[in-house]
């Protein structure tokens, strides 16, 4: 049973309802994923080593606290690490939010990394849940970013706490355009074979 009694972290008391346990899994191949199934070897590597520069600063906030203390303790913790290990951030990085290309309201970032992804903080017993994946999810969508982070500090070992958040919209945005660029450079190859096929025949001509 998880006690969420607390309920420390930027979303209140919501503790560890749908969505389950979660963080990290592999695969045969060992590639991590999210719950989703997306493999971090879909990700621009820039992205995933700046992920795993913030779950080390994680973890060594978390060996030296452990759990137990409020939200604000591990937030000056890990704000300092981030600056000792040369990460770049903003705390509570304003987000605007855009219907129909009109700006309808705005949203805190908890931690906006290199301006490429966002980490938010929970200090609390209990799984992370559906909401906050909710949360960060649309956070990401406000800043148009594939990848975000859930840090629970109240866990007792961190990376029952970690959990991978993905932008399914921004992902397939980049599917589609990786797509198209591997269209055209198919097509410039198939020009290239055409374009050497006469000049072939251009040399027999002039043997002959």
């Amino acid at each position: 049973m998880h006690d969420e009694r607390s309920g420390q972290g930027r979303y209140g008391n919501r503790g560890g309802g749908g969505g389950g346990g979660g963080g990290y899994r592999r695969d045969n191949r060992g590639d991590r994923h999210d719950n989703r199934g997306t493999p971090l070897s879909e990700l621009d590597p820039v992205l995933t080593d700046m992920s795993r520069r913030v779950i080390g600063c994680a973890i060594e906030v978390h060996k030296a606290l452990g759990p137990g203390y409020a939200l604000d303790v591990y937030t000056k913790a890990l704000h300092q690490e981030l600056t000792e290990q040369g990460i770049d951030y903003k705390s509570d990085h304003k987000l605007s939010v855009t219907y129909k290309d009109k700006e309808v309201g705005t949203i805190n970032a908890g931690l906006f990394v290199g301006d490429r992804f966002i980490v938010e903080l929970l200090a609390r017993v209990g799984e992370v849940g559906s909401t906050e994946r909710s949360a960060l999810r649309a956070e990401l969508r406000a800043a148009d970013l594939e990848l975000g982070l859930v840090i629970n500090f109240g866990e007792r070992r961190l990376k029952d706490g970690l959990v991978r958040v993905l932008n399914p919209d921004k992902l397939n945005a980049l599917r589609e355009e990786r797509a198209e660029d591997e269209d055209d450079d198919d097509e410039y190859e198939d020009d290239d074979e055409y374009e050497d096929d006469d000049e072939d025949e251009d040399d027999e001509d002039g043997e002959d």
